[in-house]
């Protein structure tokens, strides 16, 4: 990949972000954050080997496939939801009250219970910054396992994350999988 090519996924991922954080949201509460890890970094070699890892520990063969994925690909933006303290609304979705709502908890590979409006923003922010992957022509895929394994890692602040992988090549590495 060329250097101006380079150049060009930082300005891509920036974008893609800034859709994300800029997604409309539940009562405007801003719960949102983006991470990017750039193909050849410490962070992304890493990633690549947790997700082998976690995957064969979980016994989930589709994480050995999406880590193949994620080490071809050219970036990988993490997007989070993290629902502190809940909307105040006690709608109920969660199943709980906004005053009653118990301590989080790990519970296989999110914490819960989460404030069912971070998870509704969650997925609007991952349509917006998708649909802006789309925009910019870069091929592109929303992966739970990258998301499952983020969070083992600590790679970013949030109660659940998904990863959106990037790649610019002549074929969309992402559709015969």
């Amino acid at each position: 990949m060329s250097e101006n090519t380079n150049e060009s996924i930082k300005a891509a991922t920036g974008l893609i972000e800034i859709a994300a954080i800029t997604a409309p949201k539940g009562k405007g509460v801003d719960d949102i954050r983006t991470r990017t890890i750039y193909k050849g970094t410490k962070e992304h070699k890493e990633l690549v080997q947790k997700m082998k890892e976690y995957g064969d520990k979980k016994k989930l063969k589709f994480f050995q496939r999406d880590s193949n994925n994620v080490l071809e690909s050219d970036a990988i933006v993490l997007i989070s939801a993290i629902a502190k303290p809940p909307l105040g609304l006690d709608c109920g979705m969660c199943g709980y009250t906004c005053n009653t709502i118990p301590k989080k908890k790990k519970i296989n590979d999110y914490y819960a219970p989460v404030c069912a409006f971070a998870i509704v923003d969650l997925g609007i922010a991952i349509g917006s910054a998708s649909k802006m992957a789309q925009f910019l022509n870069l091929d592109n895929r929303v992966m739970y396992s990258i998301g499952a394994t983020a969070v083992e890692m600590c790679l970013i602040e949030g109660d659940i994350v998904m990863g959106i992988p990037l790649s610019v090549s002549s074929k969309n590495i992402y559709f015969d999988r």
